[in-house]
């Protein structure tokens, strides 16, 4: 039998593979979407708390907090390996173990990105609104004023505005990432973009060498929390600069 008429087997599982993959990462990501409004909404619950000056309830809370961005750590870690069997699964003559395949791959993904919960942002992110119940504006305990709106302002995001339109992410009507080069754009000029730019349609950001897919430019289910975020921290931060600029003014 020729080569060629073998290779389509193997080309047909791989693409069931990748399809497979790419539904198993999508189911994942809606989880850590539901992890992240969680947080959200526990950290809202834990700044009412300690107005009230409940802080074993806080208390309570933050722990919960821990132990709920270890699933999320988890989750993250088995999203990447899937995406990355996804991409790079070649069948082969030998039947595979999946299982190991999948655990050797959250392995290499926590070893490049270890885990600690406490260090993750959104636990920072929980920390700093409780400090600022009865301390905003102040360093928290042990940090300067600058690590503060360092890391108030963290996110996922790459890029603040679309290379094509020069928009905000928080003004875009319909906005769509990359999925292997991570950076978001405005989708009707992202699309139109990439039609003009055939065959090989490369990411408008500078600097950046990936070339487009039309299947790898969506709307996964975390960008539209992820812009939600970033719309409330600047929100935040230009309620912060109204009251000190008043502030000046009455002095």
């Amino acid at each position: 039998m020729p080569a060629s008429s073998g290779s389509r087997p193997q080309s047909s599982t791989a693409a069931r593979i990748s399809a497979t993959a790419a539904t198993l990462s999508s189911d994942n990501q809606h989880v850590i979407a539901e992890i992240r409004k969680a947080l959200s909404m526990m950290r809202s619950i834990a700044v009412d708390l300690e107005k009230q000056e409940q802080s074993d309830k806080v208390k309570e809370l933050e722990a919960a907090v821990l132990e709920l961005l270890d699933t999320y750590d988890d989750c993250t870690h088995f999203s990447e390996a899937i995406q990355t069997i996804g991409s790079n699964y070649q069948p082969s003559e030998q039947l595979t173990d999946f299982n190991k395949l999948l655990e050797d791959e959250i392995a290499k993904s926590k070893a490049v990105s270890p885990s600690v919960p406490q260090n993750n942002p959104f636990y920072r992110q929980f920390k700093e609104a409780i400090w600022n119940v009865h301390h905003a504006g102040q360093p928290m305990p042990g940090e300067e004023q600058e690590d503060i709106i360092m890391t108030s302002t963290q996110n996922n995001l790459l890029n603040i505005t679309c290379p094509l339109t020069g928009k905000p992410l928080t003004e875009l009507q319909d906005p769509v990432r990359c999925m292997d080069c991570k950076h978001i754009y405005e989708k009707d000029p992202i699309m139109h973009y990439m039609r003009t730019k055939k065959p090989h349609p490369q990411c408008p950001v500078a600097g950046c060498p990936r070339i487009l897919q039309l299947g790898r430019v969506v709307c996964d289910a975390l960008l539209p929390i992820e812009i939600d975020e970033m719309r409330s921290v600047k929100g935040v931060a230009d309620a912060t600069a109204v009251e000190d600029f008043t502030e000046v003014d009455d002095d």
